[in-house]
Order: C-alpha cells, then structure tokens, then sequence
C-alpha cells in the first residue's frame, strides 16, 4: 500500500479545507494519505450546522476571524496557530478509525504525553479533551479529520464561540463543549512542527514505510485545478452562510411610533418569509418593511442597503425604516 504525506505551508482556512476536498476527491484512494495544517484565527463550523446560532458573527468580522464551512459533520470549532490539525485519507477496504488514533496516541507519547480514545470522536489526557475528529466516507475512500489543542488561545474559544442570545429556532446540530486542555500544559516544549514530526513519524512507522513530505503552498492553486475550484467554494458566502439549514428569527421591539413583533423564516440563508404585527397607525410601512425582506439574504450588509434603497425610495417613510434598519441590524449582530 503507497503511502503519502501532505504539509501546507498555508494558515488560511479556505485553503486548507479545499485541500482536504482535493485528497478526498481527487487523490489516488489506493493509497493511505495524512495531511497537517494549521489555520489562522477562524470558526469552523459542520456541514449541518447554523453560523448565526454557533459564533458571534459580527464580532468575527469585526476582528477579521475567518468563517468556515467544513464538508463533514460535527461541532463548531475555533482555529488559531495553537491548533495542529490533521486528515487521514484511506481506502474504504483498508480503513480503520482505531488505526488513525493509534498513530496520534503514538505521536503524542514520543512527546511524553499518555493521551487516550474517549467515546467515538475525542482524545483526553486524563479528563480533559486535547482533540476532536470527524468522519466522511464514499464509495471506495474514508476521510478522518481532526484538530489537536497545542497552545489555542482559550479566551477566543469563549470570545468567539459563545454566541449573544438571539431568539433563534434553529433545525441543525448544536455544539456541545468540553472540558478542554492545551497539549503545553503537558509538556512545555511542545509546538506545532514537533508534533507535526511526531506524527509523521508515528504514520511512517505504523505502515513500515518511509516518504517524502510534499509541502503545499498558494502556488499549488495554479497547478491543481481542481484544488482551486475547492477552494472557490470553500471562501464563497453562499457555501459559509447560505448552505445554513432552516430557521426562524422572532424579535420584537417598542418604537415611538409602535410596537414591532418580527418573524422571519430563513432558508439557504434567504429570508424567505417576513410576518410583522405592529400596532403602528402607518399600515403602509409595516407592508413596505415586510415586502423589502422578503427574499433578501440574511446578512446584515444586504440587510442595510436594502432599507437603505427603501428610504431613498420613499422618504417619507425615512425615520421610521432607519429606526428599524438600526435595530435590526443590531439584532442580527448577535
């Protein structure tokens, strides 16, 4: 069986989970691949799962902390350079889950760090969870992939992850988070190369064979084609917003000019259908409002410019949209 080790020299997310797309899809299946990487500060979040309900947006953005959308299944989980993340690709024939945490628990013990399978998808040393995995499979190939806590800013987990409490309804997985331990807090000298090495080492030794590392970089866009129509969809907005499966959004508020209760159902990131009851004496603007949403994408830029065109639009509805775009928007911020 041939054997094939992939590094990138890349932090930015888009390109690294295009990559795994790329070894899942494109690679050779006869063969038992693993692929490091490490990304920059980001919130991936599964396949199934609801970015508004998972993350705080707005405060990502405001930061410039990526957003991902992984193929596979799971929680959402925050990146940053303490984080060392791996793929393993095998034949289906030829896989085996138990085989793929062999070879981590092998590396983490080169480093002098007795680290153990907890349920079906996390690693702890003693009670504390140091790493994460998810699954995909096809046909004739099986896909494992992972994140090992190094030195992850903690903090962020909790600036990022935690989300302000919008009145969501979200269909979808939820997080459940853990009690969590960076890999320093058991050896000191641990970074993201030694253990990088560790595992490569562990992975040669496991199969009796040894190989080179291919190193991946932004140039390996232009040589692989494929590569690079992963990674169009991975940083496109409809891939990282709109595959967000069904929900509703309920706000309410008391302006001076009225009561507003809002209900809007989103699909595909769509507000798809818009409910408003007001005690408002102006009929005609809480019909406008509801008509103006109606089949815009839920994000707040396309939120603003489109009542933003209404106030132009109708101007003597002006004070009363802009009072309602402020306060939407600021709810959707969450």
């Amino acid at each position: 069986m041939k054997l094939r080790i992939l590094k990138s020299a890349v932090t930015n997310p888009w390109f690294n989970l295009a990559t795994e797309d790329w070894i899942f899809q494109a690679l050779d299946p006869d063969s038992h691949t693993l692929f490091l990487w490490r990304n920059d500060e980001t919130v991936v979040v599964g396949r199934s799962q609801n970015p508004w309900v998972e993350c705080k947006t707005d405060k990502m953005e405001e930061d410039n902390v990526f957003l991902a959308r992984r193929q596979s299944g799971g929680g959402a989980v925050f990146h940053d350079l303490g984080n060392t993340n791996f793929t393993f690709l095998s034949p289906k024939n030829e896989y085996d889950q138990a085989t793929n945490f062999t070879i981590i628990v092998n590396a983490l013990k080169k480093l002098g760090i007795d680290a153990e399978l907890s349920g079906r998808n996390d690693m702890q040393v003693g009670d504390r969870k140091i790493s994460g995995s998810a699954f995909k499979h096809a046909v004739d190939r099986s896909f494992h992939h992972g994140t090992l806590l190094v030195n992850a800013d903690m903090k962020k987990l909790g600036d990022y992850l935690n989300p302000h409490p919008l009145k969501l309804q979200a269909k979808g997985i939820k997080s459940v988070r853990s009690r969590v331990a960076n890999l320093v807090e058991f050896n000191e000298d641990i970074n993201h190369e030694m253990l990088s090495e560790a595992i490569i080492e562990a992975f040669c030794e496991y199969y009796g064979q040894r190989v080179e590392v291919e190193a991946l970089d932004e140039a390996s866009l232009a040589k692989q084609p494929n590569l690079n129509k992963y990674y169009q969809q991975m940083s496109d907005w409809d891939w990282r917003f709109g595959k967000t499966p069904e929900f509703s959004h309920r706000i309410e508020t008391r302006f001076d000019w009225g009561m507003i209760d809002l209900h809007m159902d989103v699909k595909q990131a769509v507000i798809e259908e818009v409910v408003i009851f007001s005690d408002a004496l102006n009929v005609e603007l809480i019909d406008t409002l509801k008509d103006t949403l109606t089949g815009i994408k839920y994000n707040k830029n396309d939120v603003r410019a489109t009542l933003d065109e209404l106030k132009k639009a109708q101007p003597d509805l002006a004070a009363q949209v802009d009072d309602f775009c402020g306060w939407l928007i600021g709810e959707m911020e969450g």
